[in-house]
């Protein structure tokens, strides 16, 4: 099958480092504006204090966030249940809904709800889960994405032997015998996105690294344009 081509980096800040008495104008911050055309999706990370113990946003909030923006929210449900509590973000308006694979046991028919629903599915897999088990259930999913540190906490250290299971997928993908967006969740900072953009990342989640400084939208525009710049590089060159 013919090779095809990748689509331009995107970005997707997660809200997780962002001020949250402020969310509206913390996602305002990284649209449109005079450095960058403005972020691809806003990340909204949900954790439910039971597959990781820590517990953030909800439906609630996600409600609230598309009334106070049209930048596409990709949501990742780090919870149990996702067959019961996934759909309705689809619902909501949520435009892309991932879950993770270790949470159910059928997640073709968790994805089939989610598209039901209005919205893209998209798999989550840890960096201990490996990636095999789950090629022949991908035919069903929009976007698989990969852990680059363990769900729960933002600010982990980004942990580059998960890049082996990108690679793999990259090159399934570029064969066509998958229509995938590659996603990476975990550490993406400008000192980590170029490799992962190498082993073939398509949209990269960043928390701090956007977040942490006063300029949110100019830190967008710099990791695009390292993730741009390593994506269109040739194998193997050194930059």
């Amino acid at each position: 099958m013919c090779e095809h081509a990748r689509p331009a980096p995107m970005i997707a800040p997660s809200i997780l480092s962002a001020d949250f008495a402020n969310l509206a104008s913390e996602i305002a911050a990284v649209g449109p504006s005079s450095v960058d055309p403005g972020v691809d999706w806003v990340h909204v990370d949900v954790m439910d204090n039971h597959f990781v113990p820590n517990l953030t946003l909800g439906l609630p909030v996600v409600h609230s966030l598309l009334k106070a923006t049209t930048i596409p929210l990709d949501c990742h449900l780090m919870i149990e249940d996702p067959a019961r509590w996934a759909p309705p973000y689809a619902e909501a308006g949520a435009h892309n809904v991932t879950f993770h694979a270790e949470a159910t046991d059928d997640p073709i028919a968790v994805a089939k709800d989610i598209r039901a629903a209005g919205g893209r599915a998209g798999l989550a897999i840890k960096p201990g889960t490996a990636l095999e088990p789950y090629l022949e259930v991908l035919t069903g999913f929009d976007t698989l994405l990969v852990m680059s540190v363990e769900p729960g906490f933002g600010g982990q250290s980004f942990m580059p032997e998960v890049l082996d299971k990108v690679r793999t997928i990259r090159k399934i993908v570029d064969r066509g015998d998958l229509r995938l967006l590659v996603e990476i969740d975990g550490g993406i900072s400008a000192s980590t996105i170029e490799q992962a953009a190498e082993a073939g990342v398509d949209c990269f989640v960043a928390g701090s690294a956007v977040y942490s400084g006063d300029d949110p939208a100019a830190r967008v525009a710099e990791l695009r344009a390292l993730a741009t710049a390593a994506q269109s590089a040739p194998a193997g060159q050194d930059r």
